[in-house]
């Protein structure tokens, strides 16, 4: 692996339905002129980078219509489908976050550098560039298997989905992990004590941690809630208090009006209300993200939300697929632009 803090540029363009790279002395990165023709594929590109932070600059487009997206790292979703007409060329630019593991960080390391996915229903990668990023901003996650980047299909957390909504300078750190509770993440140095460490002035920090916290008594809840908001500020970080999604569990009356699906535990603990009041009484910002799903899922009905979440796949009701993964990250997109967390021009409308 290198560890050149250069600008690595690959520039490749389409001719008979193949990548060709631009000459070598066009190329700036590594003396030995490694990164070319090798970095990229029709469906992939490889970077040898070492982990950071990284921008990244796409020309979409070919001789025909296309519709592109780009994905990357552990199944995150980096530039939705993007449209492109024949003749057609579109820049974007968009943020990633490279590190090791590269997914749940109690899971494996992945692979080394940085792994793009070029897809879309009729893919055309005209050019990519990649350079280290001076000046990003980090929206750091701290969650359960409902925000993480899931390792595979059909499952996809929120925060896996949110990446695609930013644009280059700010970018998703998503340091969810399956299972975990407030106890077993402040507990664990992978988890809290990587995100802790982690944190710039000025940096976000969204929590979403209830869905485990099924034997956590009230005070304990609270309690370590205020530790990581106390913890963040310590940083310098901006700590942002996020509701669990709601599990899609319908009463008769067709409401989600129940304990299970609002995220009461077996004590009693009604975790969304703690978390409005810890918000409320320590001046955190608020994602209501339980009023927000409940709403959405309601709405839809008994059959329709089912698309949202595993139902039919893995008559899972709690996990969602990419599809309402997708939805819920829109949420969260919507409340970052209304509260003015992130300035609007570093988000893409929905």
């Amino acid at each position: 692996m290198r560890r050149s803090a250069a600008v690595i540029l690959v520039a490749v363009a389409l001719a008979a339905g193949a990548l060709t790279a631009v000459p070598a002395q066009a190329r700036t990165g590594t003396p030995d002129g490694a990164h070319g023709m090798a970095d990229c594929t029709a469906t992939a590109c490889h970077f040898d980078v070492p982990p950071g932070t990284y921008d990244v600059k796409v020309l979409l487009g070919g001789d025909d219509a296309a519709r592109t997206a780009i994905g990357g790292e552990t199944g995150r979703s980096l530039l939705a489908e993007t449209a492109t007409g024949a003749g057609e060329r579109v820049a974007r630019s968009f943020t990633v976050d490279v590190r090791t593991p590269e997914g749940e960080p109690t899971g494996p390391d992945g692979s080394p550098g940085l792994d793009l996915v070029i897809g879309g229903s009729a893919p055309a990668l005209a050019g990519i560039g990649v350079t280290p990023a001076r000046h990003a901003r980090q929206v750091l996650l701290v969650g359960d298997s409902t925000v993480c980047d899931q390792p595979g299909e059909p499952y996809s957390g929120w925060g896996q989905q949110l990446p695609r909504y930013l644009r280059k300078g700010l970018s998703v750190a998503n340091h969810a992990d399956s299972g975990e509770s407030t106890v077993s993440y402040l507990a664990d140095q992978r988890l809290w004590g990587t995100v802790r460490a982690r944190i710039r002035p000025g940096d976000l920090v969204l929590v979403q941690l209830a869905h485990n916290d099924k034997t956590t008594d009230g005070a304990t809840y609270r309690a370590n809630l205020e530790t990581l908001v106390a913890g963040v500020r310590e940083r310098g970080g901006r700590p942002v208090l996020v509701t669990p999604v709601v599990r899609r569990w319908f009463n008769a009356d067709g409401t989600l009006d129940n304990g299970t699906a609002l995220l009461v535990n077996g004590l009693g603990v009604d975790h969304p209300a703690v978390v409005r009041s810890v918000a409320a009484a320590e001046g955190v910002p608020l994602i209501d993200l339980t009023a927000k799903t409940k709403a959405l899922v309601e709405s839809l009905g008994v059959e329709g939300s089912k698309a949202l979440y595993l139902t039919d796949e893995k008559r899972d009701n709690t996990h969602t697929s990419a599809h309402g993964a997708t939805v819920y990250a829109g949420l969260v997109r919507d409340e970052l632009v209304a509260q003015h967390l992130v300035p609007r021009g570093t988000v893409r409308a929905r």
